[in-house]
C-alpha cells in the first residue's frame, strides 16, 4: 500500500502568505472561523477560543514578541549547529549545550525587560515567579540530542499561560525552516517553505486509518503508563516514531492523527497544547484529563482521541 497523501490540506483561499520574515504585530493573520460543525465530542477552534483570558491584542502583542524571541534564538541555535560544542550531561542524564543555556537567558531577559511581573518556568533555569497568574514556558532546544548529533529537527518552544491556560504558543525549527504558531481564537498556523497558512487536524475518525507517532518506545513501556501501546501500534494504518515538537505539529497539520509521550514537562507541552487545540484536536494524559504537568501526554485531532485512550489503557 503506498503512503497516504497529507490529509485536509486547507485551499488557497485559506492561506496567507507573510512578507519576508516572520509575522509582526500587524501581520499575524485575522482570525477566521474554522469548525467542524460535525465534530460529535464538542471539541475545536471554538472550544479552544472559549479559553482565551486575555484580549485579543494582548494576545496578538505575546505573539508578537514570542516570534522575535524565537527569531534570536534561532539565530544561536543556527549559529553552533553541527560544529564543535561543549556537552554537558545533567544530573537526569540528559544533555545540555551552550545553545540551550544561551537562549534560555537571552529569552529571560527579554521577558524580565518587557514583562517584569511575569512568571518564568524554563528547561535549564527553573521557575522565577511562576507562582503569578502570568507566567511563560521556555524550552530553549527542544530535541537537544537531536541537536548534538547533527538532525536538523530540533526547535525553540515558548508559551505564555494566564490562569492556568495556555493562552499563546511558539515552536520554531530554524535547520527546518518551520515555525508553528497559535492563539486562544486566533487559530494555528504553520510558517515555512510553502508560506503562511491555517493549519487543522484531520478529519480521519478510526485507529485502523490512523498514522500514529511517538516518542521513545522504549521509554513508554518502561514507563508502564500505556500498556496497550504495541497493541494500539499494530492496530494502526502506520506509526512512526517522530518524537519531540515534531509529532505534535504533525497533528495539529492533519498529517498524523495522535501523538503519543511519556517521561516529558511543562515546557514541552505548553506550546503544542495550545497549538494543537486551536488546530481543532484534543490533548490529555493518558487518563484523559486535561493538563500540561502529566507523566503522559496524548494530542490526536479528537475523532480518535477516546479510542485511543482505551487502546493505550488496554481496554
Amino acid at each position: 500500500m503506498s503512503d497516504r497523501p497529507r490529509a485536509d490540506r486547507l485551499p488557497a483561499a485559506d492561506r496567507q502568505t507573510a512578507a519576508d520574515g516572520l509575522p509582526t504585530t500587524d501581520r499575524i493573520p485575522a482570525a477566521r472561523p474554522h469548525d467542524d460543525p460535525g465534530r460529535p465530542d464538542g471539541y475545536g477552534p471554538v472550544w479552544s477560543a472559549a479559553r482565551r483570558r486575555v484580549d485579543e491584542a494582548t494576545l496578538r502583542a505575546w505573539l508578537a514578541f514570542a516570534h522575535a524571541a524565537c527569531d534570536e534564538a534561532d539565530a544561536t541555535a543556527l549559529a553552533n549547529f553541527r560544529r564543535d560544542i561543549e556537552v554537558v550531561r545533567k544530573p537526569d542524564r540528559s544533555f545540555v549545550t551552550a545553545a540551550d543555556e544561551g537562549i534560555e537567558r537571552a529569552i529571560r531577559e527579554r521577558i524580565r525587560a518587557s514583562y517584569p511581573d511575569h512568571g518564568l518556568v524554563g528547561e535549564e533555569y527553573g521557575d522565577r515567579d511562576a507562582a503569578g497568574a502570568t507566567r511563560w514556558y521556555i524550552d530553549p532546544i527542544d530535541a537537544t540530542h537531536n541537536f548534538i548529533r547533527g538532525i536538523p529537527i530540533f526547535g525553540t518552544l515558548l508559551a505564555v499561560e494566564v490562569d492556568g491556560e495556555v493562552q499563546a504558543g511558539v515552536i520554531s525549527a530554524p535547520a527546518m525552516r518551520e515555525r508553528w504558531y497559535a492563539a486562544r481564537g486566533i487559530g494555528a498556523w504553520s510558517r515555512g517553505l510553502d508560506g503562511e497558512r491555517r493549519i487543522h487536524v484531520s478529519h480521519v475518525a478510526s485507529v485502523p486509518d490512523a498514522q500514529l507517532v511517538y516518542g521513545s518506545g522504549r521509554q513508554t513501556a518502561a514507563s508502564g503508563l500505556m500498556p496497550g501501546f504495541d497493541a494500539l501500534m499494530a492496530a494502526a494504518w502506520r506509526e512512526r516514531g517522530f518524537g519531540d515538537f515534531w509529532g505534535y505539529t504533525l497533528v495539529a497539520e492533519g498529517a498524523a492523527e495522535a501523538m503519543l509521550e511519556t517521561g516529558i514537562h511543562r515546557w514541552d507541552l505548553a506550546a503544542p497544547q495550545v497549538l494543537i487545540e486551536e488546530a481543532g484536536g484534543r490533548v490529555t494524559d493518558v487518563d484523559g484529563e486535561r493538563r500540561i504537568d502529566a507523566p503522559s501526554f496524548v494530542a490526536t485531532n479528537g475523532l480518535v482521541h477516546d479510542e485511543v485512550l482505551r487502546r493505550l489503557r488496554g481496554g
